[in-house]
């Protein structure tokens, strides 16, 4: 299952509030180097670990303020009560910290860029990576007109839910490429052969979420059984990405055309899936669905509208 375990929201939960507590732990280190560790001075070299640490997590931005904000805090200790010496500065501690900040706030910029550079270069592999899976789900789609596009369609709608209900960034991204998969499934020989030849596919951050999206899909095949033996959705033991999934799926295939029944109408289908609510569908999913229908609604309307307005302003000048 994708639910995940106290040591996996232990370290999410660092990651989310890095920044306060990167600044929490500055502060109490200096008060504990002051009042505890006799030679202070020889301890400021200490502060290049956290500064290493905020410039490979947050970029050259987080890694340059975490440094400033050490040369700042220790200044002001220095000038207040003194490292190693008495309060204010001489030509010993002055000989001894300018050198020491400086280098303190080049490791930030540095480590910061070359952070942000990985990132960058990651972000493109990723995006060069769903984008192939993307255009597979489509080509192998193309042969059945009723299916066209589908694929893509809930992978969107899934992305729209997900962020409605607040999923953390990661489950986002598996849930995308899920749901890119689920009409094709990820044993398919085209996709292995395809994914095993794509360069540098094992490194890649995208390609491991394959295992998870693997899981995911694994989880949505046990959504329907569950639900098939009348067990109500608010209580199935899956993930909620798993969840999203199926309501996204269901209200795609709802608008498209089958041989029995002609599409449901945008509206219609929503409806279709809010009487399905806490039985076939969770509740928390379904009311996400009407917020992100009603906004995409709302985006589309203002786009007619200013469409709309353009040749009547034309004409007025």
């Amino acid at each position: 299952m994708l639910i995940p375990s106290p040591l996996e929201r232990f370290k999410w939960f660092i990651f989310k509030h890095f920044e306060r507590l990167l600044v929490v732990l500055l502060v109490a280190s200096l008060v504990t180097i002051q009042f505890v560790i006799d030679y202070q001075m020889a301890f400021l070299s200490f502060y290049y670990l956290p500064v290493i640490a905020a410039g490979f997590i947050l970029g050259q931005r987080g890694g340059v303020f975490s440094a400033l904000l050490i040369v700042a805090l220790t200044v002001f200790m220095q000038l207040t009560i003194g490292l190693d010496s008495d309060a204010g500065f001489t030509e010993e501690s002055l000989l001894t910290m300018v050198p020491w900040a400086g280098f303190l706030i080049l490791t930030g910029h540095t480590v910061g860029r070359l952070a942000g550079e990985r990132v960058r270069q990651t972000e493109s592999l990723r995006a060069a990576y769903i984008a192939m899976v993307e255009l597979l789900s489509y080509h192998l789609e193309s042969s059945e007109r009723q299916q066209r596009g589908h694929s893509q369609r809930v992978a969107r709608l899934s992305v729209r839910v997900a962020e409605e209900m607040g999923l953390e960034q990661r489950e986002i991204e598996t849930l995308r490429i899920a749901a890119l998969l689920h009409e094709i499934g990820l044993d398919d020989p085209r996709l292995t052969r395809i994914v095993g030849d794509f360069p540098g596919s094992e490194g890649l951050p995208a390609a491991g979420s394959l295992q998870s999206a693997s899981a995911l899909l694994e989880e949505y095949r046990d959504y329907h059984d569950w639900i098939s033996r009348d067990w109500p959705a608010d209580h199935i033991p899956v993930s909620p990405a798993a969840k999203v999934l199926a309501v996204a799926d269901a209200y795609e295939t709802l608008q498209s055309p089958t041989p029995n029944r002609p599409a449901f109408a945008p509206w219609t289908a929503l409806e279709e899936i809010e009487r399905g609510g806490g039985q076939t569908f969770g509740t928390d999913v379904v009311k996400a669905l009407r917020r992100a229908t009603a906004q995409q609604t709302r985006r589309a309307e203002a786009v007619d509208d200013g469409g709309d307005d353009t040749p009547r302003l034309a004409v007025i000048s």
